[in-house]
């Protein structure tokens, strides 16, 4: 029951949901990335994933000094099953669309530099 609650609890702040519905929308992204989209500050951001991770979501890879986020390869039957209605459902609400949008052009933007 403790896990449970701690999967949906991690999901209940509007910021997690985000975050969650971009990666699974994009696959990985590093913090400026997410802090471009969001427009917090990466302590914001980072405090936010460090929940996510704490709670089985997301897979941390680091490429030199900067982290990499991923929702995890190994996530339980109940994450899973959650993926598959957020993508069914959360993934066309007008927040998610705008979300991938400015992701979309801060990429276009940022030529093969590491974040800022």
């Amino acid at each position: 029951m403790k896990h449970l609650a701690q999967t949906l609890k991690a999901l209940s702040d509007p910021i997690r949901l985000r975050i969650v519905i971009l990666l699974q929308a994009e696959g990985e992204l590093c913090v400026c990335d997410l802090m471009a989209v969001l427009k917090l500050p990466q302590s914001t951001v980072s405090r936010h994933l460090a929940y996510l991770k704490r709670s089985c979501w997301v897979d941390i890879r680091r490429q030199g000094v900067w982290m990499h986020y991923a929702l995890s390869k190994e996530s339980c039957d109940i994450c899973n099953d959650l993926l598959l209605i957020l993508k069914q459902h959360a993934s066309n609400l007008p927040e998610a669309k705008s979300d991938r949008k400015a992701l979309a052009a801060f990429l276009k933007t940022k030529i093969d530099s590491p974040c800022p």
